[in-house]
């Protein structure tokens, strides 16, 4: 059977299609540490537990929900935009959505046409790309810098969207305020809209979170903040985000969703509210301080790597470009060989480098997988000819 033009020369995402293959070693009776991608050994939080409970215990059946959500989570949802993120804004400018990637999904489909560009900062999460391509879009990959500055963002090139993620995956970066106001100014300058990824907003070691929006006319500006469930409350398989977006945006978005899932479930809804009523996740942040501090600390004497600390996140980004820019090889090797799953920076945008998430399993199992990266690393680099 013949597949269409535009699904045809697309490659599923890198980072799900690592897992793919951990998950089938697995279904062999392989052993394998999956650092590819980060899941959480947190539960979800008690609350949101409780709540889908209610919800199946309830007598009467769970209804469908108007598509942007039901009126009663939207108005929570408001509720946590102005008190975490000192965002005003109304209901008819949120819409609830099967996770981020649905999200992203929609608001590039509805503010941009085929042929356009999009502004993505590399190392980038490899979905921002793959959805610019699905919609026939031209994605323009720009380094990050350590630092945004207005020089910087005057070299950019013209485009309709600039992708940000904030905070940054894979990087751990977390935008200083600074930052975020010369971004808000040049997309003024620029007549330039913007879609803000603020998935990790709960995940932050040091420094302070600040929303893009909460810095400027987000709606004449044209930007769309996108939320997610999935790492901020360790609820990866529960699909559960949402987006706030100027009305006209959200309608046209829930114009598109209608037809291709209508409203998120509604058990997912009831966890979303319970979810971002939570409140920051204490606890699982300093599990996840103490995991980050123990793999940096074990790879800190190790000669071909430089691991730093990240200020936020589930991700390790460790630069082995001394060892080698074939990271598509080295991951490659280290899984058959070690049977531990890393991510390469090729699928990030940026060879030379993996990324380790470091929020699974056991601590026990945390470190081993550590280990054998090392050990293979190190016999690795012994096998490189010699310079001279």
């Amino acid at each position: 059977m013949k597949i269409s033009q535009r699904i045809a020369a697309s490659r599923p995402l890198a980072t799900t299609a690592m897992h793919g293959r951990v998950e089938a070693m697995k279904l062999e009776g392989r052993e394998v540490i999956d650092f590819s991608i980060a899941i959480s050994h947190f539960p979800a939080p008690e609350p949101v537990l409780r709540a889908v409970r209610e919800g199946l215990s309830s007598q009467r059946s769970l209804p469908y929900t108007a598509v942007v959500g039901a009126a009663g989570l939207r108005d929570s949802l408001l509720r946590k935009l102005r008190e975490e993120n000192r965002l005003s804004a109304r209901r008819d400018e949120v819409i609830v959505t099967n996770g981020a990637k649905q999200a992203l999904y929609e608001a590039l489909y509805v503010m941009t046409d085929p042929g356009d560009s999009v502004i993505v900062f590399r190392p980038h999460w490899p979905a921002y790309v793959a959805t610019a391509e699905l919609l026939g879009l031209r994605p323009l990959l720009v380094d990050l810098p350590a630092r945004i500055t207005p020089a910087f963002l005057d070299s950019l090139p013209p485009a309709r969207v600039l992708i940000i993620n904030n905070p940054h995956n894979p990087t751990g970066k977390v935008y200083g305020r600074d930052e975020l106001e010369a971004i808000a100014a040049w997309l003024a300058r620029r007549q330039c809209h913007a879609i803000v990824d603020e998935s990790y907003e709960k995940l932050i070691f040091s420094g302070r979170h600040h929303s893009l929006a909460a810095l400027c006319d987000w709606r004449a500006l044209g930007i769309v903040t996108i939320f997610s469930a999935s790492q901020s409350y360790a609820m990866m398989g529960w699909r559960a985000g949402f987006a706030l977006a100027p009305a006209a945006v959200v309608d046209a978005m829930q114009t598109l969703q209608g037809p291709i899932t209508a409203a998120a479930p509604a058990l997912t809804q009831l966890a979303t509210q319970a979810a971002f009523a939570c409140g920051d996740p204490s606890d699982m942040l300093a599990d996840y301080r103490t995991r980050r501090d123990l793999v940096v600390d074990m790879f800190a004497p190790v000669p071909w790597i430089d691991m730093p600390s990240p200020d936020s996140g589930p991700y390790l980004w460790g630069d082995v470009s001394r060892l080698t820019m074939d990271t598509v090889g080295f991951a490659e090797a280290l899984l058959e060989r070690q049977a531990v799953a890393v991510m390469p920076g090729d699928a990030l945008g940026v060879p030379g480098f993996i990324r380790i998430g470091f929020i699974s399993d056991d601590v026990a199992t945390l470190r081993r997988g550590a280990e054998a990266i090392i050990r293979f690393g190190n016999e690795f680099a012994g096998r490189q000819p010699k310079q001279g």
